[in-house]
């Protein structure tokens, strides 16, 4: 029999006669067979020799040395050589690198065609998440090879090119000859791979090899079709590279991560499989029945010259900002509505004579929610003739605040769009035209200013909320019980929730710092600004993230809130918000553990639940006033709230009316 040993980055076939030996004796016989000492100690140190564990490929169950082969293996069966310490190495950067490692991966049975000219900011989060294969056009094929053919051309033409037979950064005088070109490539991607910090989520890699193969379409990057087609199957098998997320300085392009992606597909270095897990690249490649790259003249260049780390976790932030942004409107409305503010402040004459359009568009989309002729709401009617004259900047002046984050986020979507479908190589191949040219797309000042632009905007968000947050518990604001608990004392309630989000507003008032105002010269003095637009991505991320959190629980509250307000009842769409919260969180009548609900109402912002049941209303409250606009004989109607006049008699919110659908009092006798 013989076994299959896969052993630093190599496979040996050891014979093992009738699998008499013992498992010991084959990983000794797999070191004798290592062709030099190098090899060997790349991955081991000798005093670690007496370390080696051995595995069964796939199931990575330990095999005991002193167990004879025959007893635990079969004939042509696969195992690999690491040690203990590479095991747990494992184990852990499987666990930085994805938090839903134990998932099974189901391949996608859609499929998206990209062309490098119309991939969409939705789209690429889809291919993150697993939702779609890709493929190419037929023009893009048409493209990449006129482009690898031109280049061709140019190299047996002994033509000399930066980066196609030079060096590379401060190298770029050295020319290399023809029979180094491969060699120049490999080593390119072996020495820029020096990233640190945890791996990239699966999602997160997924995006990026998706994003860097979009741009390759364009055909302006020199790579050979087959490479191309060989990124693709491996996309589409569901296979990542192992990516560090520290590293980029955003010019000349994400150097590092892209090396680390395009180092997992020529076979080095870790990958992740859903057939193998993390292990050794070329193992991945195998099960899976994938070849590795095989890299010409510029094909390394090609892989790693560009912005799509940046791009791939901006458009990450850049849809989840997007996303929280608009049912943050929502929750403002809820609570809002729970702490008796004016709806005055929403009327459309206010904002049509300061015509911001996020401004005019968050009021629409509140007053949609509020009290009105479509939706009557008993709490804002119960509270008509207060003595408040105006409500606290949290409550008043939401368009005016939210407003300018929509309005930041439409920027943004337009600068990453634009991102997204550029050819960001350097040189660039203008096969059309007969020439390479060297030039700058790859520097990432465009996304790295929309990053902070988006982070210093979402936060506004979390800024908002906490103080409205603030205010639902604070019984000297909102006249319900401190910290919305029913035994205050004995339970706690909301308070140390609204220390959470305090806690995560005030993180936000630090990542929010830009961090494209800083550069640092790199490479020599070759590369003497940077746009530092990889730290700018994360943290847009992180800010989100915390954005997420806290309106999370401002949503909780303003729920809870509703529970002592009752039996009165808001307007339909803001009970239909309630019953959503309600139908996976219980009320807070006494305290429990809370992180949990927390988690579980950030999810349902994550999946956009809150918007998705609020829309149904908002639309049909649109098509209700768009249909009386028509009308000439249609007057607005009044609001509850910011008015001195009283209800007429006939209405179905007057005093009397209120007061007749009230239950009935039982009287009870005293002695």
């Amino acid at each position: 029999m013989k076994i299959i040993v896969h052993f630093n980055n190599d496979r040996h076939v050891v014979p093992c006669g009738k699998g008499e030996k013992t498992i010991d004796w084959l990983i000794n016989e797999t070191l004798s067979r290592a062709t030099t000492r190098d090899e060997i100690s790349r991955g081991l140190n000798e005093d670690e020799n007496d370390c080696l564990q051995a595995r069964i490929h796939k199931s990575h169950g330990i095999l005991f040395k002193h167990d004879k082969i025959k007893d635990v293996l079969d004939d042509n069966q696969m195992i690999y050589l690491g040690t203990k310490a590479d095991s747990s190495k494992e184990n852990m950067n499987s666990e930085n690198g994805d938090d839903s490692k134990n998932k099974d991966y189901v391949s996608p049975k859609k499929f998206l065609v990209l062309d490098g000219n119309s991939l969409t900011t939705s789209d690429l989060l889809k291919c993150g998440e697993g939702v779609f294969k890709i493929q190419l056009s037929d023009l893009s094929r048409k493209n990449v090879k006129k482009s690898r053919d031109f280049l061709d051309n140019v190299i047996s033409e002994n033509k000399v090119v930066y980066g196609v037979n030079t060096g590379f950064g401060k190298f770029a005088r050295v020319v290399i000859p023809n029979d180094k070109l491969k060699e120049l490539q490999v080593n390119l991607i072996r020495s820029h791979a020096a990233c640190v910090g945890e791996a990239l989520t699966l999602e997160r890699s997924r995006s990026l090899l998706a994003l860097r193969i979009n741009v390759l379409a364009k055909g302006f990057s020199g790579i050979s079709l087959d490479n191309l087609e060989k990124m693709i199957a491996i996309f589409n098998s569901g296979c990542v590279s192992y990516v560090p997320e520290k590293g980029t300085v955003g010019a000349s392009g994400d150097l590092g991560p892209l090396a680390h992606l395009a180092l997992g597909m020529l076979g080095e270095g870790k990958m992740w499989g859903p057939k193998t897990g993390w292990t050794n690249a070329s193992m991945v490649l195998s099960v899976h029945g994938l070849k590795p790259l095989s890299l010409g003249p510029k094909e390394g260049l090609a892989l790693i010259n560009g912005t799509q780390l940046i791009g791939a976790i901006g458009n990450e932030a850049l849809e989840r900002a997007k996303s929280i942004c608009r049912q943050a409107d929502i929750i403002a409305a809820l609570s809002l509505e729970v702490l008796k503010g004016s709806t005055k402040a929403y009327n459309e004459e206010i904002h049509k004579v300061r015509p911001h359009r996020g401004q005019i568009h968050v009021a629409g989309i509140i007053r949609s929610l509020l009290h009105s002729e479509v939706y009557p709401s008993e709490i804002a009617e119960s509270h008509r003739f207060c003595d408040r004259v105006q409500d606290a900047y949290t409550l008043r002046c939401c368009p005016q605040v939210h407003g300018i984050v929509h309005d930041t986020i439409s920027f943004v979507h337009s600068i990453i769009s634009i991102e997204l479908n550029s050819a960001t190589d350097n040189p660039m191949v203008f096969a059309d035209l007969g020439e390479t040219m060297s030039g700058g797309n790859f520097h990432g000042e465009y996304p790295a200013k929309a990053m902070d632009y988006l982070a210093i905007g979402i936060h506004e968000l979390a800024n908002m909320s906490e103080r409205r947050l603030e205010r639902l518990i604070n019984p000297a604001y909102s006249e319900l019980p401190a910290f919305l608990s029913k035994e205050g004392g004995l339970n706690s309630g909301f308070m140390i929730a609204q220390c959470t989000a305090a806690a995560l507003v005030s993180e936000n008032k630090v990542l929010t710092h830009p961090s494209s105002v800083d550069s640092l010269s790199t490479s020599a003095g070759t590369e003497d600004h940077v746009s530092m637009g990889g730290f700018a991505a994360r943290k847009a991320v992180t800010v989100v993230e915390h954005v997420e959190y806290v309106l999370a629980i401002e949503l909780l509250a303003a729920c809870q809130g509703i529970e002592f307000l009752r039996p009165l009842k808001t307007t339909k769409p803001l009970e239909a918000v309630y019953r959503l919260v309600r139908s996976e969180v219980a009320n807070f009548n006494y305290d429990r553990f809370m992180a949990p609900d927390i988690e579980t109402v950030r999810k349902m912002l994550r999946e956009g639940k809150v918007w998705k049941v609020a829309q149904p209303y908002m639309e049909h409250y649109e098509n209700y006033k768009n249909n009386n606009k028509s009308n000439k004989d249609f007057v607005p109607p009044e609001s509850p709230t910011g008015y001195s006049c009283p209800p007429s008699p006939e209405s179905q919110f007057s005093a009397k009316n209120l007061q007749e659908q009230q239950p009935p009092v039982k009287k009870t006798k005293t002695t």
